[in-house]
C-alpha cells in the first residue's frame, strides 16, 4: 500500500472521530477504555476511603443523627462492589458494559451516602458532579446527560421523600418545601451544566487524542521510511557521534562486515577495519581500507566520510559509507595476472624454440663423449651431470611450449564427481601416509567441459597437496552446489604457501618444490579460465593450503551425454 495509503487512512480516522464527536458519538480510536477503568477502580477505592474518614472524623468532633453502622455498612458494600469491577476488570472484555455498570452502581451508592449522611444537611452532593465528569470520559455526551438527570432524580427524590417523612431521614434541619425545590432545581441545573461542559470537554479531548495519534502515526510512518530507505541503501552506512561512537549501521553495514547489530553497540568504528579511516575536514575525505571479518576473510572497502548536520545543532558526527571492492579487485589482480601471463607465454615460445635447437646439439655431443672409454671418472659423472641437465631443461621447455600454445579443448557433459573419484583412486596408491577423504554432497556432479583437462586440474593440485605433506597428513576433497555452480574445494595439512608468494601462486616459475618446473598451477589457471571456470588459493604458513575452484552446472546427462563422458575417459596426462 505505501505511506500515501498510510495517510489516507489516517486522515480518515480524523475525520470519522471529528463526525463522531459532534454527534455524541464515543470515539474508541486513540481512547483506552481499559486504563480508565483501571484508572477509575483506584481513584474509588482511595475516594471511598476518604469519605469514611471523614465521616467519621465529623461524626466523632461533632453531634450529628448520622447512624455510623449503616455509614459503615454502606462504605463497605461499596468496598465489595469495587472489588467485583476490579475483578471483572480482569477477565472481560465488554469495556463499555462494565462503564455503564459503574456509572450506575456509582450513582447507587452515592444515593445511599448522602441519604445516610443527613440528606440536605450533607457534604457528599459534589459526588454527583464526578459522576458526571466520569460518564462523560467513559461514554459518550448522551450519557453525561443521562447521568445528570438521573443524579437530579435520585438526589431530589432522596430529600423530598425525606421532608415528607415517607422514609427515615438523618438530618438535623427542616427547610421548608420552596427552600427544598430550590435547592433540588439549582443542583439538577448545575448537573446539566457540568453535563454540558463534561461532554464538550471530554470531545475535545477524545478528538486531541486522534489528532496526537494521527500524528504520531504519521511520524512512525516516516521514521519508518527513512529506516526503510537507509537499510534498503546496497553500500553500506555507519553513523557515528562526535566521538567516532557508532550510533546506527544499516543491514548492508552489518552483512559486509559480517556482524550482527549488537556486536556495534558501544564501540568505535576504527575497531572494525585495519588501517585508519579518512576524517573529516582532512583531505582525502575518501580511504581504501582492509577489514577483516570474523569468519577470517580480509575484505577492501571504499571508505568516504562526511559531517552530519542537523539544522540549529550544527555537526552532531559523522556519517561513513562504505562500498565493497574486494570482488572489483580481484577481478582486476585476475586481469593483470592474464596479462602477464600471456605475455610470459608469448615470451616463454619464443625462447623454447630458440634454446631447444642447441639444446640438441648440445645433449647429442653429449652423448658421444660418453661413449669414449677413456673419460676418467670425474670426467664420466661430468658428463652424467650435463646429460642429465640437459634433460631437465628439455622437460622444462617442453611444458612452456605446452604452456604456451594455444590448447584446443573437446566440450562435453561431464560428471564432476567421477573425475575427482578417479584421481584420488589413482592418489591413493602413491602414499599410505596420506588420508583422503571424500565429501561429495550430490552424484553426479554434470557439467560441461573437457575431462582429459579437467583431469589435468584435479591430478596437479592433489598432487601438489601430497608434495605439501611430506611427513603425511590429510587431503579432503569437497563438492557441493553453489548457486548456479558446483563447488570444489581441496585441502591439505600441510606447510602452507607464504603470503608473498599467495599473491603470485598461478604465475610460472612459483613452485617451491624440489624438482618442480613451477607451471603446474600455471597450466591449472589457464584450463579453469579456458572452461569459465574461477580458482583461487586460500593459506597460511603452517596452516594447510586450500583451492576453491568453481565451475558452471549443467541439466542431467542423457544417455548419450554419458556415453560422451566415457569415450573420453583415458589416462591421466601429467
Amino acid at each position: 500500500m505505501g505511506p500515501r495509503a498510510d495517510v489516507r487512512r489516517a486522515a480518515g480516522r480524523k475525520f470519522r472521530a471529528t463526525r463522531c464527536a459532534a454527534n455524541g458519538i464515543p470515539v474508541n480510536t486513540g481512547f483506552n477504555e481499559r486504563t480508565w477503568l483501571e484508572w477509575l477502580v483506584k481513584v474509588r477505592v482511595i475516594v471511598v476511603t476518604f469519605l469514611l474518614a471523614i465521616e467519621v472524623a465529623i461524626t466523632t468532633l461533632t453531634s450529628t443523627n448520622v447512624n455510623k453502622r449503616l455509614f459503615v455498612a454502606v462504605i463497605l458494600l461499596w468496598y465489595v462492589a469495587s472489588g467485583l469491577h476490579i475483578w471483572m476488570l480482569s477477565w472481560s472484555e465488554r469495556l463499555r458494559s462494565q462503564a455503564k455498570t459503574q456509572v450506575l452502581t456509582d450513582l447507587v451508592f452515592t444515593t445511599l451516602v448522602i441519604f445516610v449522611t443527613g440528606g440536605i444537611d450533607t457534604s457528599f452532593n459534589f459526588l454527583y458532579p464526578l459522576i458526571i465528569i466520569i460518564a462523560s470520559i467513559l461514554l459518550s455526551q448522551a450519557w453525561a446527560y443521562l447521568t445528570a438527570a438521573l443524579s437530579f432524580i435520585l438526589l431530589g427524590g432522596t430529600l423530598e421523600l425525606s421532608f415528607f417523612d415517607l422514609i427515615h431521614t438523618y438530618q438535623t434541619t427542616r427547610p421548608d418545601l420552596k427552600s427544598l425545590q430550590t435547592v433540588i432545581l439549582i443542583n439538577g441545573f448545575a448537573f446539566l451544566t457540568i453535563a454540558y461542559l463534561a461532554g464538550r470537554l471530554s470531545n475535545r479531548l477524545r478528538q486531541a487524542d486522534v489528532e496526537l495519534q494521527d500524528k504520531t502515526g504519521a511520524l512512525e510512518n516516516l521514521q519508518a521510511l527513512h529506516e526503510n530507505i537507509v537499510n534498503s541503501i546496497s553500500g553500506g552506512l555507519i553513523t557515528t557521534d562526535l566521538h567516532r561512537q557508532i550510533r546506527l549501521v544499516n543491514f548492508a553495514g552489518q552483512r559486509l562486515l559480517e556482524r550482527d547489530e549488537e556486536e556495534f553497540t558501544g564501540r568505535r568504528v576504527e575497531d572494525f577495519f585495519l588501517d585508519p579511516l579518512p576524517q573529516v575536514g582532512v583531505l582525502p575525505t575518501q580511504l581504501e581500507v582492509r577489514a577483516k571479518t570474523p569468519s577470517g576473510v580480509e575484505r577492501t572497502f571504499r571508505v568516504t566520510v562526511t559531517a552530519l548536520f542537523v539544522p540549529e545543532r550544527g555537526v552532531t558526527g559523522h556519517v561513513y559509507t562504505l562500498d565493497d571492492l574486494t570482488e572489483l579487485r580481484r577481478l582486476e589482480r585476475e586481469v593483470r595476472m592474464r596479462d602477464r601471463l600471456a605475455a610470459i607465454g608469448r615470451l616463454a615460445s619464443g625462447i623454447a624454440h630458440e634454446i631447444r635447437n642447441p639444446l640438441s646439439s648440445i645433449a647429442g655431443s653429449v652423448k658421444v663423449l660418453s661413449g669414449i672409454s677413456a673419460l676418467t671418472d670425474d670426467q664420466r659423472l661430468l658428463v652424467e651431470i650435463v646429460t642429465r641437465e640437459s634433460e631437465r631443461l628439455n622437460a622444462i621447455i617442453t611444458d612452456f611450449l605446452a604452456y604456451s600454445r594455444e590448447k584446443k579443448y573437446q566440450m562435453a557433459q561431464v560428471d564432476l564427481c567421477r573425475l575427482l573419484d578417479d584421481t584420488l583412486t589413482l592418489l591413493a596408491n602413491r602414499s599410505e601416509k596420506i588420508s583422503i577423504e571424500r565429501r561429495f554432497a550430490e552424484e553426479p556432479a554434470w557439467a560441461i567441459g573437457d575431462g582429459n583437462r579437467l583431469r589435468q586440474v584435479f591430478w596437479n593440485l592433489c598432487e601438489n597437496a601430497v608434495r605439501a605433506m611430506p611427513d603425511g597428513g590429510t587431503l579432503t576433497v569437497t563438492l557441493e552446489p553453489a548457486e548456479q555452480d558446483w563447488k570444489i574445494t581441496i585441502r591439505d595439512t600441510g606447510m602452507g604457501i607464504k603470503p608473498s608468494q599467495l599473491e603470485k601462486i598461478f604465475e610460472p616459475f612459483q613452485s617451491d618444490f624440489e624438482g618442480g618446473t613451477g607451471l603446474g598451477l600455471a597450466i591449472v589457471y589457464q584450463i579453469v579460465q579456458a572452461h569459465q571456470g574461477k580458482i583461487v588459493a586460500h593459506s597460511g604458513p603452517g596452516k594447510g593450503a586450500e583451492f576453491c575452484l568453481s565451475f558452471r552446472r549443467s541439466e542431467p546427462a542423457t544417455e548419450r551425454a554419458g556415453a560422451t563422458t566415457a569415450s573420453h575417459a583415458g589416462n591421466i596426462p601429467l
